[in-house]
């Protein structure tokens, strides 16, 4: 079982049941924190003095206030923290549901699971914490099966800067001109079409805006 675990959470209400959460778990040292800055500091002294967490639990969204922070987001810690901890485990708490930002979360910056502040989120948090004991990883069961429909089908970085491009209201012939200023391949009228033609039939649209209109609520751009 996980014996050092660190919070990062800025509302306390949150904060209070995550830690009752963990106490129901057993766990032996459970430090809380509201600020990204003083997470980092605390994994850091921690490593130094060879007594390191096993996990962190961090939010997403930390909101500002007259303390000036260096890290202002869940991801920044998360990003600062892999660098001098490689190994150690983090679950994300958070109210984000969007399939691609979770998604992301997992494949690129290394999480270990992922619990949305909803209906049931303490008990998910146990499921959590034993899964990751046991070597696993976690997802809230309320948002996999959007998961699952976001990875049917993988948009490449071409395809993101195809539908941002049509989302920040640039025409589809003039696309490839700034695929070529990118140094982004296939850069032709026609590869463009294709892609943005089979984009539409994966998900059944008929237009580009119903296009731009998922990826934008599914957190893609």
């Amino acid at each position: 079982m996980f014996n050092k675990v660190l919070i990062a959470e800025d509302h306390e209400i949150a904060n209070l049941s995550v830690q009752r959460t963990l106490k129901d778990l057993g766990v032996e040292e459970a430090k809380y924190v509201y600020y990204c800055d003083d997470a980092l500091a605390w994994i850091s002294r921690a490593l130094q003095e060879g007594s390191p967490y096993d996990l962190l639990i961090t939010d997403l969204s930390f909101e500002e206030d007259h303390h000036k922070q260096r890290i202002t987001s869940g991801i920044d810690l998360i990003q600062a923290v892999k660098v001098i901890q490689p190994d150690i485990k983090i679950l994300v708490f958070s109210g984000e549901s969007r399939p691609a930002v979770i998604d992301r979360l997992f494949n690129k910056y290394g999480i270990d699971a992922y619990v949305r502040k909803a209906r049931h989120d303490a008990q998910h948090l146990k499921e959590a914490f034993l899964q990751l004991h046991k070597g696993g990883s976690y997802i809230s069961p309320d948002i996999k099966p959007q998961i699952k429909e976001h990875q049917v089908y993988e948009f490449s970085a071409v395809d993101i800067f195809i539908i941002q491009l049509l989302a920040d209201g640039v025409k589809q012939k003039d696309i490839p001109e700034r695929l070529k200023q990118k140094n982004l391949k296939p850069s032709g009228l026609s590869s463009v079409e294709k892609r943005l033609n089979t984009m539409r039939e994966v998900f059944s649209f008929t237009k580009n805006e119903q296009l731009i209109a998922y990826c934008k609520d599914k957190g893609i751009i």
